[in-house]
């Protein structure tokens, strides 16, 4: 009989919320940190996304532990990818990115086709996010704003 509050309970309760998020067409985001030392503060997740379209499963990890390709052990970086969503509304794409402690000042943002750059920085903190939109896009006309660490992003349609 499995532990239910062990590792196959917790794999279970994650695939029957795998099971509910792809008929509803939903997402499920979880996160945690850990330290390691006084220098060394590791910060790590996941937003699994399914959509109703049959568009399949989308997994994106967030965070600066990362696994070296070379060595196979896990590293902790200085730079925090941070978690983004990006909506589609009727006249604009909206990128919505989570940025604690940082304000507009802080933020660099560059648009390259299909593809948003995102480099922020304040003090110890260090955000950087390449960031696949939906479509080529133009920079012209695009604004944003940073509130209680929440950037906002707004690229018009062409």
């Amino acid at each position: 009989m499995a532990n239910e509050g062990g590792f196959l309970g917790n794999l279970t309760k994650l695939i029957e919320k795998l099971g509910e998020l792809a008929e509803k067409g939903q997402e499920l985001r979880e996160s945690g940190t850990f330290e390691s030392g006084k220098d060394v503060k590791g910060v790590y997740g996941f937003t699994i996304r399914t959509a109703q379209s049959g568009d399949g499963v989308k997994v994106e990890p967030f965070g600066n532990v990362k696994t070296d390709a070379t060595t196979g052990r896990t590293t902790v970086g200085p730079t925090i990818e941070p978690p983004v969503d990006v909506f589609e509304e009727d006249d604009h794409l909206l990128i919505v990115i989570e940025l604690p402690g940082m304000g507009v000042e802080d933020v660099n943002l560059q648009v390259e086709g299909a593809t948003l750059l995102l480099k922020a920085e304040h003090g110890a903190k260090k955000f950087a996010k390449v960031v696949p939109l939906p479509r080529a896009v133009s920079a012209t006309g695009m604004t944003f704003t940073c509130r209680n660490g929440v950037l906002e992003v707004k690229l018009p349609n062409a």
